[in-house]
């Protein structure tokens, strides 16, 4: 069955994986050796480690022991060849190489000689290797013969990357002395490796370069022109150049260049902002008037970031708190929107469509921005009132109003466009409002159709610069007739506003007109008009924040009064731009109109009672015969009538 092994032949292998992978024997030994220094000297095996510890000990206390010189089939104590046991006088230094056992690389004696003992055995402590002085790391054989690392376990692919790491370590070690003479010389160590490590220079050569900002020549702004044609512009150098600008004109006086003008300063800042943020000229230009320099930045990328999702809870089906913690357990996090509202809330991120979950399709709560929540709260309507939606679309506050209403008195939402009421109806209908009548209606002629409400809330149509985060279309398709025309519409529609109001009424008597626009003819021009058209006046919108509205703006002056109107930014309140005026008329009666005055589509309610006295014309001197023969004949009544007729027609004149 085989061949059988003789037990008396077997050759003495050395010690077996197991053996040589054993802690315990190192711990023992690690009390009575030294701490060694690390010089990134190869790390000895456990054998290794036990042979230097000793040979530390036999060094310290004389020769550990005696072994028989050739004894055993290890080559640690074998034989040089040529060498008797008479030869007392040891090696030479040219035999010290006999020493080194096998495989291993450098060895080094720790004496000249070896000293023979009378028996021909040699002292062990004579020639012990001091691996660990010269800082060579040699490979150890154990008494048996083997190897005492582990280098025979590896694979050969593992061998190959171990020999490819020292090869790196020791590429490594020269570059970095290459490196130390290239810090040296600021010229060639751009070229080499350590460039990451002197970025701090270069950054601040770059600050160097800003600080000395200069405005190019009207040459290289030509051929700019003609390279923005074929290729798109360089917006890195364009941003550096902004910011350079804005550091010029914010300490014009000391950073300016001689001969050259705050206009051609500001002419390039223009020309540069509309490259890099794609707007027309024409909006910078009015964006540049409206905010100082460093706010004009902070708006611009403001606009650049879309504004939070936020949702109002509609308290006529739950309480904010009931629905936050059921789109919680949908998976979306969300918070209160601030302590102004008690019904906001944001929406951070959402594993669900905000727009499809069973909650929004039960009406517990609408998709409504932050900034359309303010015109209610200022408006601020009573149980039992009668109150106008002018501009209504799509439904988004008249619910909110209803919702403060409690589902009492009545609420006349109106739009001009047929389509967008759809809309208006189906919110409605989702939110469970019940107190609303829907029409469709021109704003400008309602006074005509109904009139005496306690309040009117209009939402002007406007250019929409306010919302350029969510229509990037306006920063290029505005221009000035684009303003003016929204302008005369917002004009026209605040008059039949203010009409549309009763100010007797007991508990109201209150118009808000907003805008998602931030342009001044759309905001303190249209008010300003409605102050000196009307009998009203501006009152304090009850909000606790937002900016004073202007009183002047470039050579034009408006009403001290506008200091209570309030404005919001996107990057001053993380919400759409918008403008809130807040009126409390306190007559009926128009005024009369003035010949200086500027002449307006001025709409008269049914009900106001006429300032004007109505006289009958003056009888002319000369009549014909026939016609005062017909006057005469006519009974008195019937000539009572027609001059009263004629009265109407041709009323006197203030």
């Amino acid at each position: 069955m085989g061949r059988k092994l003789d037990p008396t032949r077997k050759e003495k292998r050395g010690p077996g994986r197991k053996a040589r992978k054993q802690r315990g024997a190192e711990v023992e030994l690690a009390r009575f050796l030294p701490p060694e220094p690390e010089t990134g000297k190869k790390k000895l095996s456990s054998h290794g480690r036990k042979r230097a510890a000793k040979r530390r000990l036999g060094a310290g206390s004389g020769p550990a022991g005696r072994r028989p010189l050739g004894g055993g089939g290890g080559g640690g104590g074998r034989e040089p060849t040529g060498q008797t046991a008479h030869g007392r006088s040891g090696f030479s230094d040219g035999n010290s190489k006999w020493l080194a056992p096998a495989k291993a690389k450098k060895t080094h004696p720790k004496g000249n000689h070896v000293e023979l003992s009378s028996d021909g055995e040699v002292e062990e402590g004579s020639w012990e290797m001091e691996e660990e002085e010269d800082g060579s790391s040699e490979e150890m054989v154990d008494d048996y013969g083997a190897s005492s690392s582990e280098e025979e376990e590896l694979l050969p692919i593992e061998k190959a990357a171990l020999k490819q790491k020292s090869d790196r370590e020791g590429l490594s070690e020269d570059d970095s002395e290459e490196e130390e003479e290239e810090e040296e010389a600021e010229e060639a160590s751009k070229q080499k490796m350590g460039q990451k490590e002197e970025e701090g220079p270069d950054l601040q050569l770059n600050l160097d370069i800003d600080e000395q900002f200069k405005l190019p020549t009207s040459e290289e702004i030509e051929k700019e022109d003609i390279l923005f044609i074929s290729e798109p512009p360089d917006l890195h150098v364009i941003h550096q150049r902004i910011q350079g600008n804005m550091e010029v004109l914010q300490d014009f006086v000391a950073k300016r260049e001689e001969g050259r003008s705050r206009q051609e300063y500001l002419a390039l800042l223009r020309r540069d902002m509309a490259a890099y943020y794609s707007y027309s000229d024409f909006l910078l230009t009015k964006l540049i008037d409206i905010f100082p320099l460093p706010e004009l930045i902070n708006f611009l990328e403001a606009n650049e970031v879309p504004r939070p999702v936020t949702i109002r809870t509609n308290t006529l089906k739950t309480r904010r708190r009931d629905l936050a913690q059921a789109l919680i357990n949908r998976g979306v996090n969300l918070d209160p929107l601030g302590k102004w509202s008690k019904t906001g809330l944001v929406i951070y991120d959402s594993t669900v469509p905000i727009g499809a979950t069973p909650e929004y399709l039960a009406g517990h709560y609408m998709l409504q921005g932050a900034s359309s929540l303010l015109p209610v709260m200022a408006l601020a309507p009573q149980e039992n009132e009668r109150i106008l939606d002018m501009c209504c679309a799509p439904g988004g506050k008249t619910s909110y109003i209803a919702q403060l209403m409690k589902n009492t008195g009545m609420i006349l939402a109106n739009d001009s466009s047929a389509e967008r009421l759809r809309s208006v109806v189906g919110n409605l209908h989702r939110l469970g409002v019940t107190n609303a009548v829907v029409s469709n209606c021109d704003g400008r002629q309602f006074p005509k159709v109904l009139g005496g409400f306690d309040r009117v809330l209009l939402d002007a149509p406007c250019s929409g610069t306010g919302v350029i985060s969510k229509d990037p279309a306006v920063k290029t398709n505005k221009d000035e007739k684009d303003i003016l025309r929204c302008a005369h519409l917002q004009k026209e529609l605040i008059l039949s506003a203010i009409d549309s109001v009763n100010a007797a009424s007991e508990t109201g008597g209150y118009i808000v007109y907003c805008t998602c626009s931030i342009m001044v003819e759309e905001n303190e021009w249209v008010v300003d008009y409605a102050l000196k058209k009307r009998n009203v006046r501006l009152v304090a919108t009850g909000l606790d924040f937002g900016k004073e509205g202007f009183t002047r703006f470039k050579d034009r002056r408006f009403h001290p009064s506008l200091k209570s109107t309030r404005r919001f930014y996107p990057h001053t309140h993380n919400m759409d731009g918008f403008f809130i005026a807040k009126f409390k008329k306190f007559s009926n009666a128009i005024p009369q109109a003035r010949k200086d005055e500027e002449p307006a589509a001025e709409v008269a309610a049914p009900s106001a009672v006429p300032d004007t006295v109505m006289e009958p014309p003056p009888k002319k001197k000369k009549l014909e015969g026939s016609k005062a023969d017909k006057e005469q004949k006519l009974p008195q009544p019937a000539l009572k009538k027609k001059h009263s007729l004629q009265a109407q027609r041709r009323p006197l004149k203030a």
